[in-house]
């Protein structure tokens, strides 16, 4: 048998993906394994493989008789499989001497890949693993893994529609009439991008002998699914509180500012795995259960272009970066002329974000779950270039006239 201390050392190298070492479907994962040896080294083979796959994993247990049986629910997805032979196996022993040596691999990512992921009860993990292999001794193994964002553009028609709804509540206590509370809420569109601020335009009748309190809250939902069972996780990414309605009066909300923290980006492409958004607005009725309104939101990476929706073809060709980690503006300046230049709908965005003591209250309930960070830089808020530029058949006017 081979010393092993004949290997200094075995690694996998990644060059850096285009978005801070996260890589996207159908790029080209580019990198080397790097071996290091101290004396010569026979060995029969050298492989590398990439692998990407989504976990899903728990126990739940129910008592029979005086015994406790527990269910194991488990499901697997694999989104990536592929193999190189650096060094192939061909049936004869190849001597490396002492030294450094390079072997580099190339791998071509699918089309369709979900977004690397950790939660309690699953994961999505993306890894590359080098084997070597030698005559008469173990396996030698490495493995480094790396991160897939899947790129999600909210400049399509379906993510810039309006979201809306209306409900209403008919507060009772101990069989007595106290009223009714209605609550009627919208945004300007489904999709948003972290670090941006969320509108919300609310109307809130307060009909009953008691005060109530609004809030509003953005809600990320975790779901689980293995034979043919689901588990969710919910938690609040963040809320607002609103003032007191007193009894029979009327609160309206005119672009009440919700902004969205550093949070993952949605995950609608795992067939096990899904990571869902939902604004919620809810009121406190004293002595009976919330009213909730619940309006769906996605969470994307491609940012909104600055003067509205445009054709798909057009914003894919928007890459996805995240080399966003600057510090994103709490309350940007708007150029000259501002609102000659950009839609309204977009100027809403620049709502200031909810000062820091309205954030201290968060909707009750049992909502702890893991919130993985990615930080995005917000879109612009102008172009710099000029949408009146001068014709070149003008001429230009003489100062000395």
């Amino acid at each position: 048998m081979q010393p092993l201390g004949r290997v200094r050392s075995l690694a996998v190298e990644l060059e850096d993906g285009r978005a801070w070492g996260a890589y996207g479907s159908g790029e080209l994962l580019h990198g080397r394994v790097r071996l290091e040896l101290r004396g010569a080294l026979r060995l029969r083979a050298l492989e590398v493989c990439a692998r990407g796959r989504a976990v899903v994993h728990w126990l739940e247990s129910r008592s029979v008789g005086l015994n406790i049986v527990y269910h194991d629910y488990t499901a697997f997805q694999t989104f990536l499989n592929r193999h190189r032979q650096l060094i192939p196996d061909n049936g004869e022993v190849t001597v490396l001497q002492a030294g450094r040596h390079e072997f580099p691999f190339t791998f071509q990512l699918p089309e369709t890949l979900a977004t690397s992921f950790e939660g309690k009860h699953g994961s999505v993990r993306y890894w590359v693993k080098a084997k070597l292999h030698r005559p008469w001794a173990t396996v030698k193994k490495v493995k480094k893994e790396f991160t897939v964002i899947e790129p999600i553009d909210i400049n399509t028609p379906a993510l810039l529609a309006p979201q809306a709804g209306a409900k209403e509540k008919l507060a009772r206590a101990w069989y007595c009439n106290r009223g009714q509370v209605s609550v009627t809420a919208k945004i300007d569109r489904k999709g948003y991008t972290p670090g941006e601020v969320i509108p919300i335009f609310a109307e809130i009748d307060n009909c009953t002998n008691r005060a109530v309190v609004p809030k509003a809250a953005i809600i990320q939902t975790q779901t689980f699914i293995a034979r043919g069972t689901k588990k969710q996780k919910k938690s609040v990414v963040t809320s607002i509180v609103g003032d007191s309605i007193a009894a029979g009066k009327r609160e309206v909300w005119h672009g009440r500012a919700l902004k969205i923290p550093p949070v993952g980006p949605s995950i609608l492409q795992c067939r096990i795995i899904q990571v869902e958004y939902s604004l919620k607005v809810c009121v406190d009725i004293p002595g009976t259960s919330k009213l909730l309104l619940e309006l769906p939101l996605v969470i994307g990476t491609i940012p909104l272009h600055p003067f509205g929706s445009r054709t798909s073809s057009v914003s894919s060709q928007y890459s996805i970066t995240l080399d966003w980690l600057s510090s994103i503006p709490e309350q940007p300046e708007a150029p000259p002329e501002y609102s000659a230049v950009v839609p309204s709908p977009t100027a809403e965005q620049s709502l200031a974000p909810p000062s820091r003591s309205e954030l201290g209250a968060v909707l009750e309930g049992p909502f702890f779950a893991y919130i993985q960070e990615f930080r995005f830089r917000p879109p612009p808020l102008y172009s710099e270039v000029d949408p009146n530029p001068p014709s070149d058949g003008i001429r230009p006017r003489c100062m000395t006239c």
